[in-house]
Parts: C-alpha cells; structure tokens; sequence
C-alpha cells in the first residue's frame, strides 16, 4: 500500500473517529448529569472547560501516540511528536468545550413569571422573564477579587461582584426577605509587572468606571435573566450577596440580566464550533502529509510487533512508589490531591484568591509569626493554581528521579521538609504582609543539592540528556518567573542557598557512594 494511503488509515481516520467520538459523547454526558439530572454539583468551568482538555489525553496516549511515533521527524525538534499530541488534544477539547456552552444555552428552558415571588413554586431552570420587578439598587452588595492568569503570570485580573436585590415591587423593600439578586460583573485586566502602587492607581481608575457603568446598566430594562449556578462568577455574587446587610436569604438565586431576544441566546456558537472542528481536521491532515513513515517502525506495527504501551508503562513507574524512589511520588500525590481538594470545594481551578488560600494554610507574616507556625510547613503543600502546581511537580518528578535514589528516602524527605521551612522563614524576613504557597521553595532546595553534586562529579557522565534539559527548563522557566510580580523570589532564593548548603555538607558524607557509582546504588 502506497504511504500516502496508510496515512489516512493508521494516523488519520482513527484521530477522526477518536474527536468525533469524543465530541459526541462527552457532550452527551454533560447534557445527561449536568445540565438534565444536574447529579453533580461541580463547578461550570471544571466541567465545561479543564475536563474536557483533560480528558482528551486519554485516547491520545492510549491509541494515538504510539501511531503519531510511526512518522519520521529526523532533524526536527525532539518536541515534535510532543507538539503533534497538543494539537490533537486541542482539536478535541475545543469544539468540545464549545459544544457543551452551546448544548446548555440551546436546551436551557425558559420560565415566565409574574414576579420573583412565584419562582419557589417552580423547579430551577436556566432562564426566566418577568412581567414586574424591582431593583433595589440602594441595597447593593460588593465583592472585590483579584487573580493572575496568562502563561507567564503576566496579568493581573480586577472583579467587582454586585449583588442587587431583585424584588417583586417598589413596596416590598419594607421586607428583610430576599431570594434572588441580579449580578453585575465589572473586570479588568492590567499588568502584573506593575508594583503594588500602580495597582492601587489602576483599581482606583478601575472602580469609578465601573461605578458609572454600573449605574446606566442598572437603569436599563432587562428581556430575560440568565440563572448562573456552580461557577467562579456565582460564587463572586453569593460573597457579594453576604454583605447586602438590609435583606436575609436561604440559597437565593443569581441571575444574570440579559438585553437581547430568547432567540439569540446561542449566538453564534454552533457556527463556530463546527468551524473549528472543520478547521482541526484539516490541519491535522496536514500534520500527518508532512513527514513520511520510519519504515522499521511502520514493518513493525503491521506485524503487531507495535509497544504502544511500553513508553507510557515506563513512565507511570516513575507514579509509583518503590524501592529506591518511594518519597517522591507521595509527596506528588499530596500535592495534586490538596490542589484537587481545593477546586472540588468550588475556590476555582487556574487560579485561587488569596482569602482561599490563607484558609488552606498559606505563609503569612501576621499570622505565622502570631502562633500560627504550622503555616510555615503546610503552606509548601498548597498551591496558588493549575499552572504553578503542575510546574512544580513537573520539577519535583524530574529532581525525585535524580536524587531520592541517591539520598535514600528518609535522608530526602527530611531535606524536603527542611528546606521547605527555610524558604518559608526567607519569604517571612523578606515580605511584612504577602501569601505565600507553593513547593517551588523545597524544590529549588533540591536543584541546589544537585547542582553541587554534579559539580563535585556525583552524576556519571551519561546522565539522560531528557533529564538535564529538564531541569534547565524547569530551572529557566521558574527564574524568569522570579523576575515577574506576584512570585516569592525570597522563598526560591532562600530555598537554593540552603540546598547549596546542605548539598555542600552531604558530599562529606556521601563520599562512599559516590565513589562506588550512582548507576549501582538503589538502596533507600
């Protein structure tokens, strides 16, 4: 069969069949428990948007990764097939996730009320319009938040959260009763690079536009209201609802105003998210014309001599503990477990707010050093969000591979904890009043050993290319970040001096091992 052919059957068809499938039938499920049944009360942007990229690794690296390795990429980058894979899972998760939006807004029903007084006597449904209503825009409650997104942590995110009691009539503000509140959502985003001074300029700015927004859109008569449930912008309300003092409420309702036809409620969704798969399955027929076929590689999986599994089985034996290298992978799992915990509990899943985090145990000058010291350990357990736990475990996986099996695991986990306390100790004598989180502190602890130990010639010669380009990325990455706002410098910076010191004291006694050879050494 000519290779163009083959193509089309052994990569091709099946990333096709795999999107499809994946497309379909999550959308289905989600329909099913989420929005139909609604069995499960998750967060909206777990389900809608970082389940869907999640999920969509799993026929990735069980059936189309090992098909991906059959194309030859000689004189490309290593990353290559690396980057093939997020293409893929992007094709996927994409017109996934704007399936589900379109899903829930076209099957959402619609209630018609005389007042907000009759919703009791109804069950819950995604949209409602109302004959009467009044808005009680002199009883408001407000609710600041704060976050920083982008790849490089480079933006820093303003929210006002207003809460404004919906009621039935003018007249029924003599009431101290409540059970749903309109919400008005004002962000705005600016640079993280600037310093606390400038932010305070740039929120000042910020809430008097708002302010003045606020006051034209409340004016403004609604078409029909939007019922917002599970999601960061609902638990901005319900927070603003809380300081709405005149007026008590038992799980109200927030809504959304909505200034347009029922009937435009899906936009332009569906368009785009056919657009979008359209567009996936074109370039990924693209990716997959651009290189031929290894040949030994093709003879081999047409013969069923194919090892799918075998890089993915390696690699999950660095997830599990063993002999030699037990430490590394627990403190792993308590790490994503804790973070896992936490976007569970509703706090959000990129990014958590600060009153969230010191909740959980974050590094805080006053409160750690007014008796609250356990701070200074559970704080490197804790994480501020998606990308800074997944790059520190990243490093933490790379630097457990090195050296727990050379520390042993008692010696290692010590050192951890160690270390960990030191960098927080460095973040209390540096900062007066900033929240701390994150292991990035112990880990650079750990580079700091490893970076005496390879000095002193502890490593052999033939250490795994991988792992040293790891570490430089990973070293890299976190060194620019320490050049941002928003990070600890003081927690990294304390964290690899004391490495290097400690590393400095373990050659002394290390000496014999490193004599006999890393490679033979496996005892913990």
């Amino acid at each position: 069969m000519p290779s163009n052919p083959k193509k089309i059957k052994y990569i091709y068809l099946p990333f096709l069949a795999m999107t499809l499938c994946f497309v379909a039938g999550y959308t289905l499920v989600y329909w099913a428990l989420f929005v139909n049944l609604g069995v499960f009360p998750v967060q909206d942007d777990i389900v809608e948007y970082a389940l869907p990229y999640a999920l969509s690794w799993i026929p990735i690296l069980l059936l189309l990764r090992s098909r991906i390795k059959l194309l030859d990429f000689t004189g490309r980058s290593d990353y290559t097939p690396f980057i093939y894979q997020i293409v893929a899972s992007l094709a996927m998760a994409i017109p996934t996730i704007l399936a589900v939006n379109y899903t829930e807004t076209a099957t959402g029903t619609l209630t018609a009320l005389d007042t907000i007084t009759q919703i009791e006597k109804h069950e819950p449904t995604k949209y409602y319009k109302l004959n009467e209503h009044y808005l009680d825009n002199t009883n408001i409650g407000i609710h600041i938040a704060s976050d920083i997104s982008g790849k490089l942590n480079e933006y820093y995110n303003m929210h006002i959260y207003i809460a404004v009691p919906l009621l039935a009539r003018e007249q029924d503000t003599v009431n101290s009763r409540c059970s749903a509140f309109v919400g008005f959502e004002f962000s705005h985003r600016i640079s993280n690079d600037l310093n606390d001074n400038e932010k305070d300029q740039q929120f000042k700015l910020f809430a008097g536009e708002s302010e003045r927004d606020f006051f034209i859109k409340v004016r403004n008569n609604f078409v029909y209201l939007d019922n917002i449930r599970n999601s960061t912008k609902a638990d901005g309300f319900k927070e603003a609802s809380t300081k709405c003092v005149k007026y008590t409420s038992t799980n109200p309702l927030f809504l959304l105003p909505v200034n347009e036809p029922f009937e435009a409620r899906n936009g332009d969704t569906l368009q785009w998210m056919l657009g979008t798969l359209g567009f996936a399955c074109a370039l990924w027929l693209v990716m997959v014309f651009a290189f031929e076929f290894k040949t030994a590689e093709l003879q081999e999986f047409e013969a069923g001599n194919t090892s799918a599994y075998k890089d993915i089985q390696e690699f999950l034996t660095y997830l599990i503990p063993q002999d030699g290298y037990f430490i590394t992978p627990i403190l792993l799992y308590i790490n994503l477990l804790l973070y896992a915990a936490m976007v569970l509990s509703g706090l959000g899943v990129m990014s958590f707010n600060g009153q969230n985090l010191l909740s959980w145990g974050a590094n805080y000058s006053p409160l750690t050093t007014h008796g609250e010291w356990w701070r200074l350990l559970t704080s490197t357990f804790i994480h501020s969000g998606l990308l800074h736990v997944v790059a520190n475990m990243y490093g933490l996986l790379i630097i457990g591979m090195i050296l727990e099996p050379l520390l042993g695991k008692i010696k290692f986990l010590g050192i951890y904890l160690f270390i960990g306390i030191i960098a927080s100790c460095a973040s209390l004598w540096w900062y007066d009043a900033t929240i701390s989180v994150g292991a990035s502190g112990a880990i650079f602890g750990l580079y700091g050993i490893f970076l005496v130990l390879a000095l002193r010639k502890a490593f052999p010669p033939e250490l795994d290319k991988k792992f040293a380009s790891s570490i430089v990325f990973y070293i890299g990455y976190s060194l620019f970040m320490g050049f941002r706002g928003g990070i600890d410098n003081a927690a990294h910076i304390g964290g690899l001096l004391s490495g290097v010191c400690v590393g400095a004291l373990l050659y002394q006694t290390l000496q014999a091992k490193i004599k006999a050879g890393y490679n033979s050494e496996k005892n913990a």
